[in-house]
């Protein structure tokens, strides 16, 4: 969890002491506190605060009074998580005034939960201009293997030269083509991406170069070829590998001689424009096997930039699901979390479909859990199946499809990027709670029995992280 600048604005004692106490504990950030008549007095920090935790008032239209006055204080984007007793009748105020509620006495879990919708609200209402609507030109990643595309692109990108991105499928390259675009001198033109594998052989001709009216059957006018929209921007050429021949032999000349036809035409037009290409397969595979041009593989091939593989960037791993749910918390499309034992079992996935499917395994977890906490246990089967024992981020591993201890004199590797180690605790006591519970049939005292306690400390422990309780008679 990131640290932020907290307000916290509560006027009973003990439940500001006690809050104060937990956000503390869990390290969140500077805090600062106040009953509701004094908070003014506080010095705002710099960049403003990053949550405001306020108790609720005795009335709701109080209570709404006292939130608009603090947003007309420090800006309506700043998240209000509103904290009530649990005894006491919540006030009806929903979103944008709060971002969410907490409930007190405070659980851990439920405070994780409130901090975490705070953050989703500061993302998702922030203002136009911030820089997250060009989240399309970040490459993320810290590996060397990423800054070496970075430093690439540096490069290359204010030249003329063409280049040509290798890789495999999913690896990004057509935003390593959008990042060469931007950062050149052609920024301010179109930038045209063509699939060149997804267009049928027999109308790639006319979506590159355009076509007169007339010129074949079903041209009932003049249109304009991808080359004539790129005019003195960038065209990216997808796929390269899968053009057919006698379209290779054409595209050559345009890169030779920097003019072009329209299909039915005998005008000639100027090609001002400068060519990115990109392909999955090797295109000297390809040259000996007779399926791609030489001649057009070196003209193409001015400059290359290789993409690894997701699975030999694997530090780069828990960036891009945090950038991949920005992403799609500034789409409206919904948010989750996911705890350092699930990305830790993301990280020994092989990723065959790269970033692309890390995209679409977060885009399904947010479906499946919206605005929720995913555990390693709530990812898909896939994501867990070929987790090596010895290297399992886990501290239950999965036999037979029960969940059973690691042996107690096999130590936890510590993960390459790290862990949270309270959160790892926590899920450990909770995980080892449920298998105990599962284990007594929903017994309470059998399960206090199994973990050595006292059954009213287990009921305790079951209240804080929201377990159901469920007796029965031995």
């Amino acid at each position: 969890m990131s640290y932020k600048s907290v307000l916290l604005i509560e006027s009973d004692t003990q439940r500001r002491s006690d809050l104060n106490l937990l956000l503390n504990f869990i390290d969140y950030g500077q805090i600062e506190s106040a009953d509701m008549d004094s908070w003014r007095s506080i010095e705002t920090p710099e960049e403003g605060w990053d949550v405001i935790i306020t108790g609720q008032a005795d009335t709701c239209e109080r209570t709404r009074a006292e939130i608009e006055e603090l947003k007309d204080e420090f800006g309506a984007d700043v998240p209000v998580l509103l904290l009530h007793h649990r005894s006491g009748k919540p006030t009806e105020l929903a979103p944008p005034l709060i971002a969410s509620r907490i409930e007190y006495p405070v659980k851990y879990r439920q405070l994780q939960h409130a901090l975490h919708q705070a953050e989703i609200y500061q993302r998702t209402n922030t203002r136009p201009g911030s820089g997250t609507q060009t989240l399309f030109r970040s490459l993320v990643g810290n590996s060397r293997a990423i800054r070496e595309i970075r430093r690439q692109i540096d490069q290359v990108a204010d030249s003329e030269a063409n280049v040509m991105i290798l890789g495999e499928s999913g690896t990004g390259k057509e935003v390593v083509a959008r990042n060469l675009h931007y950062h050149s001198s052609r920024r301010d033109k179109p930038f045209v991406p063509v699939n060149c594998g997804a267009i049928p052989p027999e109308l790639l001709e006319s979506e590159l170069f355009g076509h007169e009216k007339g010129a074949f059957t079903g041209a009932i006018s003049t249109r304009q070829g991808r080359f004539e929209m790129a005019n003195g921007g960038t065209l990216f050429l997808d796929e390269i590998g899968d053009m057919p021949l006698n379209m290779q032999v054409k595209l050559l000349r345009v890169i030779q001689e920097r003019v072009f036809e329209r299909i039915g035409s005998n005008k000639s037009i100027q090609a001002n424009v400068r060519i990115v290409a990109a392909t999955h397969r090797n295109l000297e595979d390809e040259i000996s096997e007779g399926r791609f041009r030489e001649d057009l593989y070196y003209r193409l091939n001015v400059f290359p930039i290789e993409m690894p593989p997701l699975r030999e960037r694997v530090e780069d791993i828990s960036l891009l699901i945090e950038e991949l749910i920005t992403r799609m918390e500034y789409e409206h499309r919904g948010s989750v979390r996911l705890t350092q034992n699930a990305i830790n079992a993301l990280c020994q996935y092989k990723w065959l479909g790269n970033v692309r499917e890390l995209s679409n395994l977060i885009e399904r977890l947010i479906i499946m859990f919206p605005n929720g906490v995913v555990d390693l246990r709530d990812l898909p089967e896939k994501y867990r199946r070929d987790l090596p024992v010895a290297e399992l981020p886990e501290t239950f591993v999965e036999n037979d499809g029960a969940p059973t201890m690691r042996a107690l004199d096999e130590p936890m590797r510590i993960p390459a990027n790290g862990l949270d180690l309270k959160e790892h605790l926590t899920n450990l006591e909770s995980s080892l709670i449920k298998q105990a519970l599962d284990d007594a049939d929903g017994v309470v005292a059998h399960a206090a029995k199994r973990l050595s306690m006292r059954r009213t400390t287990l009921v305790e422990k079951m209240r804080k992280y929201g377990l159901q309780r469920v007796d029965k008679v031995s």
